[in-house]
């Protein structure tokens, strides 16, 4: 019961965070719109389809060749329906006429505000966190049951706070009547409200609220990240903290046995290694994937702790678990990892089964294994590597006063564009024209691209994890970072422009793999626009 209650907090928390701004003056005024039922048939409808868009929207859209804003459009014009209808009051009588013959009550109060709160339900889905993102891509880790369970638990919570604020729009509203304010003044600034909010919902402010405001959610999200969480959600749990550099190898804590490497069907730089064949060394295992621009910033720092280490007794084994589909073809793997100078062991794991038995989580993860089998130290994601190979060394039993392995640390620690994603499956900073799943057809630029988001224009065929270029393809990127990477595929060219001027032509051919498309001395805002030659592929966006 712990979990649900974990996400019922979760839900509210997302409820009051920066990018839900451009929803609640439509709560507020639908709320105010309306009887006194008003508020809760508007909170209903939102639960709803709430709940359907977490658990079968997406799938049901796929299935159908629809693209997966479309019913984001719809419920922007359903929005966009009822401001008029405040607007225009010949208009709101007009749709109220038919349906009066079907209920005694008026077509405004019930139905009306339920079908108000269904559309804002799927505008509500992209603001979520990490309870969120368990319920809409970790399927695999939970049962079915516990999945709609937690789907409930979270729509539930981010509804109270809505409830809260119609039930506010509506006692603002009786206020107004109490001093006799002219009714038809109040209803059209209440439309006017519901028309500007829902625009700047088509214009995707609502994507781009959180860049601009900061986030100060994640302090009220440690219940989600929580230990007891994590195990729940199928995941292991992480020291919050790195051990302290007095602290001797007695002193680290003990996550258990680590589990054989299961299911690796390749391996590379080596015969295949279990964890018995390695008892009595010190095992660091790091989970990688070779286009991942995270995983690649960590490499120097493995290798340098080969070279430094492995006499002493350290042993480094990469499990090379894939992302994309061209990552799961061996000899790519094997090519990359001989370009990238890997020279310690790598096992292929296409089919997750070493992930899943270390119940990992991200790229890159490092699991630090002592002598006798036991971890003894996980760290997920980049940086601190200072503190890790302290740890390597009490583990080895090496001196604490020697010199470190000199490499610097390329993490970086300024804000920057989130990684963004191309393909269909988790498109979700565009600003573009309606995507059409798995079918080439022309796209077109926005006005304007907002920070942080991206468009597509010419012909482009948007695949599941990718995007393929059509004749005259076209991207344009808003970033906020200091190096912009892309993974590329394919053979052709690119050009880049940045805020309109030429930059350089990329070629692409060969292994498809990640390219620096843009380094500076420093952070900067600028728009990246990209022109493909056709049959060029791209996969991901990342940045530094």
């Amino acid at each position: 019961m712990l979990l649900y209650a974990i996400a019922f907090l979760a839900g509210i928390v997302t409820a009051i965070s920066p990018c839900v701004y451009p929803v609640l003056p439509i709560v507020f005024a639908g709320g105010a719109s309306g009887g006194r039922r008003r508020p809760y048939a508007i909170i209903a409808g939102l639960v709803v389809t709430f709940i359907l868009s977490l658990l079968f929207v997406g799938w049901l859209l796929d299935r159908l060749g629809l693209s997966q804003d479309f019913l984001r459009k719809v419920s922007i014009g359903f929005l966009l329906l009822f401001a008029a209808t405040l607007l225009i009051p010949a208009l709101a009588r007009a749709i109220e006429r038919p349906l009066l013959r079907f209920s005694r009550r008026p077509a405004g109060d019930l139905g009306g505000g339920f079908l108000l709160g269904a559309s804002l339900g799927l505008l509500f889905v992209p603001c979520g966190g990490p309870v969120l993102g368990f319920i809409t891509t970790q399927t695999a880790s939970l049962t079915g049951g516990k999945r709609v369970g937690l789907a409930v638990a979270y729509a539930l919570g981010a509804a109270l706070p809505m409830l809260l604020l119609a039930l506010g729009g509506q006692r603002a509203a009786g206020r107004m009547r109490a001093l006799n304010l002219q009714q038809p003044a109040v209803r059209a600034a209440l439309g006017g409200v519901m028309a500007v909010s829902a625009l700047l919902i088509a214009f995707n402010v609502d994507k781009t609220l959180q860049t601009k405001i900061g986030d100060y959610t994640p302090f009220l999200q440690k219940a989600e990240r929580s230990c007891y969480t994590r195990k729940q959600l199928g995941q292991r749990c992480l020291t919050s903290q790195p051990a302290s550099a007095s602290a001797s190898a007695s002193a680290l804590k003990s996550y258990g046995p680590a589990p054989n490497f299961a299911g690796i069907s390749d391996w590379i730089n080596s015969k295949p290694e279990t964890v018995a064949s390695l008892r009595g060394k010190v095992v660091l295992v790091d989970f990688w994937t070779y286009s991942c621009i995270n995983c690649l910033r960590t490499l120097p720092h493995l290798k340098a702790w080969d070279a430094a280490y492995r006499k002493a007794g350290l042993r480094i084994v990469g499990v090379h678990t894939p992302e994309f589909a061209f990552e799961h073809v061996a000899s790519n793997v094997r090519k990359a990892t001989r370009e990238l100078g890997v020279r310690y062991p790598v096992a292929v794991d296409n089919g997750y089964k070493t992930w899943d038995a270390y119940q990992n989580g991200a790229w890159p993860t490092e699991y630090l294994i002592d002598r006798q089998g036991l971890i003894r130290e996980i760290k997920e994601g980049e940086g601190n590597y200072d503190d890790t190979e302290r740890t390597i060394r009490k583990l080895l039993g090496e001196p604490e006063q020697a010199q470190l392995a000199s490499v610097s640390d390329q993490t970086p620690t300024h804000p920057t564009t989130p990684e963004s994603y191309l393909g269909w499956e988790r498109l979700q900073r565009y600003s573009g024209s309606e995507v059409v799943p798995d079918r080439e057809v022309p796209y077109k630029f926005p006005r304007s691209v907002p920070l942080n988001t991206l468009a597509y224009d010419g012909l482009w065929k948007v695949e599941r994890q990718r995007i393929l270029a059509g004749d005259r393809a076209r991207l344009r990127l808003h970033f906020l970072a200091q190096n912009v990477y892309l993974v590329l595929g394919g053979a052709g060219r690119v050009q880049l422009l940045v805020n309109n001027k030429p930059v350089r032509t990329i070629r692409v051919g060969g292994l498809n793999r990640l390219y620096t498309l843009l380094r500076y001395p420093n952070l900067r805002e600028g728009e990246l626009e990209l022109r493909f030659t056709p049959a060029v592929t791209a996969y991901a966006f990342t940045f530094g």
